[in-house]
């Protein structure tokens, strides 16, 4: 386990840091990068952060990070447009198709080299492709 961010900056390198890791046409969502984060890190904070990218939302894709729910938090900055342009589907209601687009999170050992957790398995998924055949 890394040592806890000593500053408001340094988490949120950290946050953007587990942002870069959702793969283009996955989501995944506040709690789930706050969770990947660790030390007292929550949705709120993950918000917070993406809210003060300024330049750096030219690197960090913002726009894969969405509430819990699948809906996009943001307004007026072409969030769905992006997600649309990446192939993630929505649904009827305007949220994504999280059984479709939801990202598992990263690797255990990506996780562990860089000092961050992994997201729980999601009921009804598989650990590994090999049991998936069973």
């Amino acid at each position: 386990m890394s040592t806890p961010p000593r500053d408001e900056r340094e988490l949120y390198e950290r946050i953007y840091t587990v942002a870069e890791q959702v793969p283009h046409g996955q989501v995944a969502t506040y709690g789930d990068i706050a969770t990947i984060v660790g030390d007292g890190c929550d949705a709120r904070i993950v918000g917070h952060a993406l809210g003060a990218l300024g330049a750096r939302a030219r690197t960090v894709p913002w726009q894969r990070i969405i509430n819990r729910t699948g809906g996009i938090s943001t307004s007026g900055h072409g969030q769905r447009e992006l997600l649309e342009a990446e192939g993630v589907a929505f649904d009827e209601r305007g949220h994504v198709r999280m059984d479709a687009h939801h990202w598992a999170g990263p690797s255990e050992e990506w996780a562990r080299a860089h000092g961050f957790q992994t997201l729980p398995r999601r009921p009804g998924s598989a650990p590994d492709a090999q049991l998936r055949l069973f």
